[in-house]
């Protein structure tokens, strides 16, 4: 049944999950899912081909076909030497297997790929002494093998080459950056053609393409010639004819988008890719080095760029050409938003403006960072009241706030209570209290001591120095226990 819903999984680059899973809502996906480099959904065989055709960010569209468990190759040679194959294929299909291991119990995902073609051609042997054949590339039925820890999943893989591939590159510079995470780094960004974009590094042109696309609403995958599941048995050629032909999604985009290099050769490069996408009139491209900006090309608008890092192409002074970039920005570029793909703290540093995002994810197998640096007129703190959506927090108050000495309330001095209620400083008792006079012969009051009760109340006129001794019979003293070493050794000393 055409309108039958089924599990579908999307795979993509690190970092750009919630990205994707945004676009698979909008084209009518439910139940989504994100996980690690991957969106799961459910949907019908139309969305499984709008999938392919439509999603910016997805590097392959899988159908799950088997879920089972397995702790070692010969568990998964089992499990799927009882599958039936004959539902998907025959004796004549050409089959290939990309297999994809994070387990400890399987260290080898070339030999667990190769237990599932054991698998398949032992099952065809079996009924017809025949074997369907390998095919690496461009085979009829291409199969996808993950393996998590022990849970196995079997699916199909619609898509066939890698969706990076657009099919607009008729040329490119040396390294350039995938589509995909062009794309999306382009979406992580916010912006959908509201306002003019520019790349002054543009190399072979993907961020400018990308970007002419995301703005028009144009499929990426409208410029392939083929995806895999066109060989399925059960393939519907119409669908898929009133899906690519429908451009009822597509806007009109009014601002432009500029881009620049300061090689020939790559703006030369650039351009036969802008002709062969068909988004020329969008896109106006020059032959410049950053650093000979002197105005914006538009009054307000974002700017992105992929500037070279050293590692397989570069400059003869790295420091220097990110430090022209960094000035470019302050003084050309205010009001626009910028953001900088890098890979070296170092460089980031030469920019020298603070970032208000960094953004981890990886180009190739280098680990990477997308930092946005918002360009301002004025101070820092200036600009975020600016552009601020909630009125400030107050602040704690500092010791140069606090009241002046005269405006403080009273403090109630000794003797005294302060009463809140009149705002004034009171005595704390009902009389005055006497003071204690110490010319008199007779003290008013009474000492406990440590053996009991002593009177101090002395009517003669005998004084006592401090340092006077009490008289005690020995016989009413008790005995001190010595707890000390030093105790003890002076009293040693005393009796010698």
């Amino acid at each position: 049944m055409q309108n039958e819903k089924f599990e579908i999984v999307a795979k993509t680059f690190q970092g750009l999950e919630g990205v994707l899973a945004e676009e698979i809502a909008a084209l009518g996906g439910s139940d989504i899912v994100e996980g690690r480099r991957m969106v799961s959904f459910q949907g019908d065989k139309a969305l499984l081909y709008k999938a392919n055709l439509a999603c910016r960010t997805a590097l392959r569209i899988l159908k799950p076909i088997l879920h089972f468990e397995a702790s070692n190759p010969d568990e998964v040679y089992n499990t799927l030497r009882n599958y039936d194959w004959e539902q998907l294929m025959s004796v004549s299909t050409t089959f290939s297997i990309d297999s994809v291991v994070f387990s400890d119990e399987f260290r080898h995902s070339k030999f667990v790929t190769y237990r599932m073609k054991d698998a398949i051609v032992d099952f065809f042997n079996e009924r017809y002494g025949k074997r369907p054949s390998v095919r690496l590339t461009n085979a009829d039925i291409q199969f996808n093998l993950h393996i998590n820890n022990t849970s196995c999943t079997l699916s199909l893989d619609s898509s066939g080459e890698s969706l990076h591939k657009r099919g607009y590159r008729v040329a490119q510079t040396e390294a350039p950056i995938n589509e995909v995470l062009a794309a999306g780094l382009i979406m992580l960004t916010g912006w959908r053609g509201e306002c003019s974009l520019i790349d002054p590094m543009c190399g072979s042109g993907t961020f400018l393409i990308e970007a002419a696309l995301i703005a028009t609403n144009t499929y990426p995958g409208i410029f392939r010639q083929h995806f895999a599941f066109e060989r399925w048995a059960d393939f519907d050629a119409d669908l898929l004819e009133e899906i690519y032909n429908d451009d009822s999604n597509e806007r009109e985009f009014k601002h432009k988008i500029y881009g620049s290099d300061i090689s020939v050769k790559a703006t030369a490069i650039a351009a036969r890719n802008i002709k062969s996408a068909g988004v020329g009139q969008y896109i106006e491209l020059n032959t410049q080095p950053i650093q000979s900006y002197e105005a914006a090309p538009a009054e307000k608008g974002i700017l992105i760029t992929n500037p070279p890092y050293g590692e397989r192409i570069g400059s003869s002074d790295m420091e220097a050409l990110y430090e022209a970039i960094g000035n470019r920005l302050k003084h050309v570029f205010k009001g626009y938003t910028a953001w900088v793909l890098g890979y070296k703290q170092e460089h980031f540093d030469k920019i020298g403006l603070k970032p208000s995002a960094k953004i981890p994810t990886l180009n190739g197998a280098l680990e990477c960072e997308f930092r946005k640096y918002e360009i301002f007129e004025g101070t820092y703190a200036a600009h975020k009241r600016a552009t601020a959506t909630e009125p400030p927090k107050p602040r704690p108050m500092r010791s140069k706030d606090k009241p002046r000495k005269e405006d403080r309330k009273p403090f109630a001095k000794r003797g005294e209570h302060f009463d809140r209620e009149n705002n004034e400083a009171k005595k704390s008792f009902g009389r005055d209290r006497k003071t204690f006079d110490r010319n008199s012969d007779t003290k008013r009051f009474e000492r406990k001591g440590k053996y009991g009760n002593e009177s101090n109340n002395r009517t003669d006129n005998t004084k006592h120095t401090p340092y006077e001794k009490r008289q005690t019979p020995a016989g009413d003293i008790p005995t001190a226990k010595k707890t000390t070493a030093g105790s003890r050794t002076r009293a040693r000393k005393k009796e010698q």
